[in-house]
């Protein structure tokens, strides 16, 4: 083989390996480019689903306030067999879309959710009173930490731990020069409580005790007093806290009647608790048979994403008119 014919053919390879090495960068920088114009459009899809769930789950709450101002206009007691405390099973918003036509992914949207009268649970918050522990709602707590079989220590380091988070009372005297009071001190080392899942910065609170008291305790705003627990809407458990010489069988019957017979006012209450079991009820019981904060849970399906979230409403009724304001919206 001469010379010139073996250039030649080293002359051919080298471009041949050329040519399949810029094909091959081609190639790497095409795909490049649709795997960044692929996430660019699945990131701009998940920012669309997401303001169309946020959107959705905001209509969802308009829907619940409507509910519950038509509730408070038509009674002026608020039970569970009202409108507001029937659940909304899974529903296809195209259901109530004309003609079954839905804008863009929302006819794959699915809405469910529940409507729960928060004043049906106990208010950590009535556990400090003026930034100092409230005996009295220190030991219906540990009736009803009893009732659920929690060790009662529980409601004393839960109050000392939310009156460390509350401001001290207006008219309290002022400190010594120089020298800050307990209370302040405490209350500038402590966060306000906000959630129930707060409780685990307590000690003695496990992640086990939460989850057993979720369906019993609310975290609800200071109102300038300690709120009082619906009557209509209470668990035995909940209810027989209130009293001390109320047993839970007792409170049991009591939610067994109200369900035919909701209390009316309080007055009827007191009726009812004197001419059954011959307990007094006295003027300052916390118990109502209205409510003013109320939780809505909603959760939103739409195709691959979901949405579970959980706001807290507060109803203002004023005579014959009433307002609702959205408190706070967490996502779960």
């Amino acid at each position: 083989m001469t010379r010139p014919f073996r250039n030649r053919c080293a002359q051919r390879g080298v471009a041949v390996v050329t040519a399949l090495l810029l094909t091959t960068l081609a190639v790497t920088i095409v795909a490049s480019l649709f795997w960044q114009q692929q996430v660019q459009v699945r990131s701009i899809e998940n920012q669309r689903l997401q303001l169309q769930k946020n959107w959705i789950m905001r209509g969802a709450l308009d829907w619940a306030s409507m509910i519950l101002r038509a509730s408070s206009k038509q009674f002026h007691y608020d039970y569970l067999g009202q409108p507001w405390a029937a659940p909304l099973a899974d529903t296809r918003l195209d259901q109530y879309v004309e003609d079954g036509q839905a804008v863009g992914d929302a006819g794959d949207a699915i809405l469910s959710g529940n409507i729960v009268d928060a004043q049906s649970r106990y208010n950590l918050n009535n556990l400090s009173v003026n930034g100092s522990p409230s005996p009295d709602e220190v030991a219906a707590f540990k009736r009803l930490l009893s009732y659920l079989r929690l060790p009662g220590t529980l409601a004393t380091a839960a109050a000392q731990a939310i009156a460390q988070g509350l401001p001290a009372a207006p008219s309290a005297p002022p400190p010594v020069p120089g020298q800050q009071s307990t209370a302040t001190a405490a209350a500038s080392a402590s966060l306000p409580m906000l959630q129930v899942d707060d409780l685990l910065s307590v000690p003695g609170f496990t992640p086990d005790i939460v989850r057993q008291l979720q369906d019993y305790v609310v975290v609800l705003p200071w109102t300038g007093g300690p709120t009082p627990i619906n009557a209509n809407t209470a668990s035995a458990e909940v209810l027989a806290s209130r009293f001390s010489n109320l047993s839970l069988a007792q409170a049991t019957t009591l939610v067994a009647m109200r369900r035919t017979a909701p209390f009316t006012d309080v007055p009827n209450f007191t009726t009812q608790m004197l001419n059954l079991f011959q307990i007094t009820v006295p003027d300052t019981a916390k118990i109502a048979v209205s409510s003013n904060f109320f939780l809505v849970y909603g959760k939103i399906r739409m195709g691959r994403a979901a949405l579970n979230t959980v706001s807290l409403l507060n109803r203002i009724t004023s005579g014959p008119s009433s307002s609702t304001n959205i408190v706070w919206i967490r996502e779960q």
